[in-house]
């Protein structure tokens, strides 16, 4: 006999039973797993396994049958299991290939046979589900690469700021330590300023606030940094005020602790005090260094309120300046406001005229429509997650001056047919011609999906209800659609179908004409 092949690294074990159409046969199952039998070899005991189930039995040598114990026909040695005495059962794996299977993932129609599904589908399906490596969710296999990128919790990012690599997890956590992260002066309003540099900003920025020089003397002013100078002038009465006390108690206190024989300045006037000189004498001179002392100041307050009054004068001037330019922006404003007004207008009568741009492009007059769906993988995907369950396709006329009308068709099925069949609805319009027209709608509908081949088309005419609210004078845009709910199998368009060619499919509708 010949001896198996060891040498397919990519063996797998058997293929699940769920996966088959038809209940199975003893025969047809692999002893050791269970499961359909893939690449069955048999046993010179006439037990058939997998490839890859009766290698890994026979790895570490000879292995007794425990199928052959089970049915009590044990012998040896033609019940011990070697892989120089078993081969490939061909004939087995023919009569495997042909049966009929079909897909076990949720939302998948796929049937053909085993053959097809090993060669075609299996490890294809983009129902199929697989786990994620990083976080150990359930993803589909067509969605992976967006899971890894976008999704996935696990996952490597980039700082955008300061380029270092984080765990999704950790990346918000580095945005609030990130000395290249772009922080706002809630002052000037200055945006994506580092935060490294953000501290020096807020001791320059002419809007940041600080506290006023004098604060330590009483003023508790908190000043824009741009306009400390203009506090300082508007505030000198103020600032006089409460350094005056200071000023005063620091002259007693000079007064009052000067040595002997030393002298005593204040205000550009030097005075000496002999140490032989008496009580009296001294408080003399102490009255008389105070008194030039507060003429000095009183000459001071006096310059100052001069200055004061200049500035309250250019003030005034600024504040008049301040208004005019106001009124200026208000008008500005108004401009502003009333162009915006226009151009939006403008927006809007723009997307009309484009939307009927593409209303005439596609648009026929006379019943007849033909509509091309591409994309239909996508769509139908779009269609079975619910996103976009239905779809319209472009109006169409009866005539120049007709009945206006449309196409929807729901590509996961509407009604009895979700899940099973492609449904097709017909549309009827509000149009601009309508008063001129006969209620309710009575023509022949026929609705078809075109063979590619030109040799079968699927074809559903219909006769409207004239009692129906979907067929009388529309009120609203359009009326309540009615049609096939049933219109197609789409089991007819899995595989090679010949409906569908290219990822697109033709959708064809007549309206009979008789009688307009």
């Amino acid at each position: 006999m010949a001896r198996i092949s060891l040498d397919c690294p990519n063996s797998l074990p058997g293929i699940p039973l769920s996966v088959l159409s038809v209940p199975m046969e003893n025969k047809y199952k692999c002893q050791q797993c269970l499961q359909v039998l893939r690449k069955p070899v048999q046993a010179q005991c006439g037990h058939r396994f997998c490839v890859h189930c009766f290698k890994q039995l026979t790895s570490s040598g000879p292995k007794p049958c425990e199928a052959c114990r089970q049915e009590e026909i044990y012998e040896e040695p033609i019940s011990i299991l070697n892989s120089s005495e078993a081969f490939p059962d061909n004939a087995a794996g023919r009569e495997i290939a042909s049966l009929p299977a079909r897909c076990l993932n949720q939302g998948c129609n796929w049937t053909g046979s085993i053959k097809e599904y090993e060669a075609q589908h299996e490890g294809r399906c983009e129902f199929e589900r697989i786990l994620c490596e990083g976080c150990q969710t359930l993803i589909l296999l067509t969605e992976k690469d967006r899971h890894n990128e976008r999704e996935c919790e696990a996952r490597t990012l980039n700082c955008k700021y300061c380029k270092m690599t984080f765990n999704f997890k950790e990346i918000k956590a580095h945005d609030e330590i990130c000395l290249k992260f772009p922080m706002q002066c809630k002052d000037c309003g200055k945006k994506k300023i580092p935060r490294e540099k953000f501290n020096d900003h807020v001791k320059s920025c002419a809007k940041s606030k600080s506290t006023c020089p004098f604060s330590e003397v009483g003023c508790k002013s908190m000043v824009e940094n741009g306009k400390l100078c203009d506090h300082e002038v508007n505030s000198t009465m103020e600032h006089l005020r409460l350094l005056l006390p200071l000023v005063l108690s620091a002259t007693r206190a000079r007064a009052e602790g000067s040595g002997a024989g030393e002298w005593q300045e204040d205000s550009g006037v030097g005075l000496y005090r002999d140490p032989n000189e008496g009580a009296g004498p001294t408080t003399s001179v102490q009255s008389v260094d105070l008194e030039k002392k507060v003429n000095a100041l009183e000459n001071i307050v006096c310059v100052l309120n001069r200055e004061v009054e200049r500035s309250s004068v250019t003030m005034e001037a600024f504040a008049h300046q301040h208004r005019l330019d106001q009124e200026k922006i208000e008008n500005l404003s108004n401009k502003v406001r009333q162009l915006e007004r226009t151009l939006t207008m403008r927006d809007l009568q723009l997307s009309e005229t484009e939307q009927l741009v593409r209303e005439l492009q596609f648009c026929t007059y006379d019943g007849i429509f033909v509509w091309k769906i591409s994309d239909f993988s996508r769509r139908r995907q779009d269609a079975v997650a619910g996103r976009a369950p239905a779809m319209f396709s472009p109006a169409f006329y009866s005539s120049k001056y007709g009945y206006k009308m449309c196409l929807r068709l729901y590509l996961n099925g509407d009604g009895t047919g979700r899940g099973t069949h492609l449904s097709l609805f017909f549309v009827v319009m509000r149009g601009k011609c309508d008063a001129l027209l006969k209620w309710p709608f009575s023509q022949k509908v026929t609705l078809m999906l075109l063979d590619q081949n030109n040799r079968e088309h699927i074809i559903d005419a219909f006769r409207p209800d004239v009692s129906s609210s979907s067929f009388q004078r529309p009120i609203s845009e359009m009326n309540i659609a009615s049609g096939c709910p049933l219109f197609c199998p789409l089991a007819k368009l899995a595989g090679k179908s010949p409906y569908l060619r290219d990822d697109t499919i033709f959708i064809k509708a007549i309206v009979d004409l008789t009688g307009l």
